[in-house]
């Protein structure tokens, strides 16, 4: 059974989807489509913007959805018995699986954008990754941190997982880390503590344009962030997606429960190969790609 999964931000890379766009009439008019959408000209910026430019989060976000659609598009035999993404990616898989169409997910995704960055500014927050130390360990030191939002954020891998919160909050939990033993502790430059309830501004704002969005059943079943689940249903669906900005992302647990349940080959869709190196340290048995 063939897995497709879409990365996340910081997968972007200058000039990237370029290469479809021109090769690929189908992808050519869906970028199109994407800058009436949004009503600014994303493509430009992607193949010809700085990587500085890339990083903002308005641009960032939307950036990343394209061309994971695109490359999922392009692939003339994209049949996928079930999808996963990662973090944002999570919004192209659903309209790789057909639950939300191409323009609503574009829409959502440059309205979750737009949130995140105000809740990043309301709210002057970070990340850091931890390497070396066991999941239980870092969920204890996070929560033996008081007066400060320290949370687990992204369950990447076994030894790789990526904590969020206040910036005082951070740079306490990175010395206990290393104290603990941790391999890293390496703060992350990012704009704010992403799935952690310090995003709570932006899942209230992202809520209503999801609850007003359409939702169609899937052709495959999602494995989500939340809950690392399948699902198929949209009532479902829609609740675990609002809730994901304040919710850990719980990758390692989706791709094993996707290999439990028969996913024999998992392909990538979007820039970049990260999740490719994931899956490998989480199932070292499967096919990538």
């Amino acid at each position: 059974m063939k897995a497709y999964i879409f990365p996340g931000q910081g997968a972007q890379f200058p000039g990237m989807g370029k290469d479809l766009y021109d090769s690929n009439p189908k992808v050519k008019s869906l970028f199109d489509q994407a800058n009436h959408i949004l009503g600014f000209e994303i493509t430009t910026t992607m193949f010809a913007g700085t990587a500085d430019t890339l990083k903002q989060t308005n641009v960032t976000q939307p950036a990343i959805f394209l061309h994971s659609v695109a490359v999922a598009l392009a692939k003339e035999s994209f049949v996928p018995d079930m999808v996963a993404g990662h973090s944002l990616g999570e919004f192209s898989s659903l309209v790789a699986n057909g639950t939300l169409t191409f323009e609503d997910g574009l829409k959502l995704v440059a309205k979750r954008a737009s949130a995140m960055q105000r809740a990043c500014e309301i709210n002057p927050s970070t990340m850091a990754a931890i390497v070396g130390l066991e999941d239980g360990k870092v969920e204890e030191i996070c929560a033996s941190i008081m007066d400060e939002v320290v949370v687990a954020a992204n369950y990447n891998c076994p030894g790789q997982l990526v904590i969020s919160g206040s910036i005082k909050g951070i740079e306490i939990a990175c010395e206990k880390m290393k104290a603990a033993g941790a391999k890293r502790a390496l703060p992350l430059q990012v704009g704010g503590a992403f799935h952690s309830p310090l995003m709570e501004p932006a899942r209230e704002e992202l809520a209503r344009a999801i609850e007003s969005t359409h939702f169609s059943a899937g052709s495959c079943p999602v494995y989500q962030n939340v809950n690392a689940l399948p699902s198929k249903d949209t009532a479902e669906i829609r609740k675990n997606l609002i809730a994901q900005l304040t919710s850990p992302v719980r990758w390692t647990q989706s791709v094993q429960h996707m290999v439990k349940d028969g996913a024999t080959e998992f392909i990538e869709c979007g820039p970049g190969k990260v999740l490719q190196g994931l899956v490998k340290k989480i199932a070292p048995e499967v096919l990538v790609g």
